[in-house]
């Protein structure tokens, strides 16, 4: 039988705290949520890596590491209610239902979206609800968002999803470019996006998320 407790332990002291993440709520969160239970049966023994693991419909679980310091960059509060896109198997959602007031997980791939929902029901998270549908259409019905978080890389970010970021808001994604990313924070002031660089940070680009081609004439 692992001992994935001090699998947990040492992830945090190798992966999360050496990153310059120090609130502590986030840190509990990462010792508290049982990752093994959210990636797929086969890699549970991979669960702990300090890597991307994939999950999947060309999808992968960031890296400790990358969502620690994006949750330290966009600095959930208790009262905040956030939108998770690309939710996966349900970890973020788990890690961000520690943190906020309530999370909206949405997943575009019905069967981990499913399984998210069971995997969050089977952990007691109930401040948290996984929809399936587009990733780009975010979730406006239950806006708008103190914080809105990605879980892969966009090359740009709709208008009609930034329209779902209540002003002060803020939201956080890796910005695909070139072999690296860049992790940019975005915070909504007077109806429009500020944004800056963060630290690099690499993942798949999530659907519906690339640049559409421009045509020349």
């Amino acid at each position: 039988m692992a001992d994935y407790q001090n699998r947990r332990t040492t992830m945090v002291d190798t992966q999360v705290r050496p990153s310059d993440v120090t609130k502590f709520p986030i840190i509990d969160a990462f010792l508290n949520v049982e990752r093994e239970d959210y990636v797929p049966d086969a890699k549970r023994e991979a669960a702990y890596i300090g890597e991307n693991i994939h999950i999947g419909a060309g999808r992968v679980l960031l890296e400790v590491r990358t969502l620690a310091k994006m949750l330290e960059a966009v600095d959930v509060q208790p009262s905040d209610v956030v939108l998770d896109l690309g939710c996966g198997l349900g970890y973020s959602t788990a890690i961000l239902a520690q943190l906020a007031d309530f999370v909206v997980a949405v997943e575009d791939e019905l069967g981990l979206a499913q399984e998210a929902q069971q995997n969050l029901s089977d952990h007691g998270v109930d401040n948290a609800a996984v929809f399936e549908g587009a990733l780009t259409d975010g979730a406006a019905k239950n806006g708008p968002y103190d914080v809105i978080i990605l879980q892969g890389a966009v090359e740009q970010i709709p208008e009609d999803l930034l329209a779902q970021i209540k002003d002060g808001g803020r939201i956080v994604a890796i910005f695909a470019e070139g072999a690296l990313g860049v992790v940019r924070l975005g915070r909504k002031i007077d109806g429009s996006m500020n944004w800056r660089m963060s630290f690099n940070a690499g993942a798949p680009v999530l659907n519906g998320f690339f640049k559409k081609a421009e045509f020349m004439f």
